[in-house]
């Protein structure tokens, strides 16, 4: 009597065949329109800086280090993979891709740093007015901009001119101990 019913029960678990992916040698094909790790074309990039400014988990850090060098750095420990960079983007520089499997020690490896040269350009509100009814000047903290990239920290100050002292003071800044502070 047991040995029919552990015969049932053996059959009944054969029938279906495998159900399981075999998941870590054969990656489960992404959906359409899926939004995974972002990438920069830094041959597109502007440096507008737009992305920075639209990034609701602040992972996109601007930082001016003199009038013609700015350097722009992603921290993809932080980033949610909602988009909004890419969809802001006026070059279409940065672009969604189907990578989702980032676990890693090392948060050097998914941080991504761009130096730009910056030429004097209508577009990022630093040499000409002629323009005033593009996005790129609709968008905040146009100008020189002096987010602390070591602590990752973004500080929400922008100069229209070039400023050392505003650089030094990001050089100098604390995260807060207790909250208010």
């Amino acid at each position: 009597m047991w040995l029919t019913s552990k015969i049932k029960q053996v059959l009944l678990v054969l029938k279906p065949g495998v159900v399981t992916l075999k998941y870590p040698f054969e990656p489960h094909p992404v959906p359409k329109n899926f939004r995974g790790q972002p990438v920069w074309d830094h041959h597109k990039c502007i440096g507008c800086g737009g992305c920075a400014a639209h990034c609701p988990a602040r992972t996109i850090l601007v930082r001016d280090l003199c009038q013609d060098l700015r350097v722009m750095m992603y921290d993809g420990s932080r980033c949610t993979y909602c988009g909004r960079c890419a969809d802001v983007c006026p070059e279409s520089a940065i672009t969604m891709s189907e990578q989702y499997e980032l676990a890693t020690n090392d948060k050097n490896d998914i941080t991504l740093s761009m130096e730009l040269f910056m030429l004097t350009c209508q577009r990022c509100g630093r040499c000409y007015n002629r323009e005033k009814t593009n996005m790129i000047d609709k968008m905040g903290l146009k100008g020189f901009r002096y987010d602390n990239l070591e602590l990752r920290a973004v500080i929400q100050k922008a100069t229209e001119h070039f400023d050392e002292k505003m650089l030094e003071e990001s050089d100098r800044h604390q995260r807060p101990r207790k909250i208010g502070e």
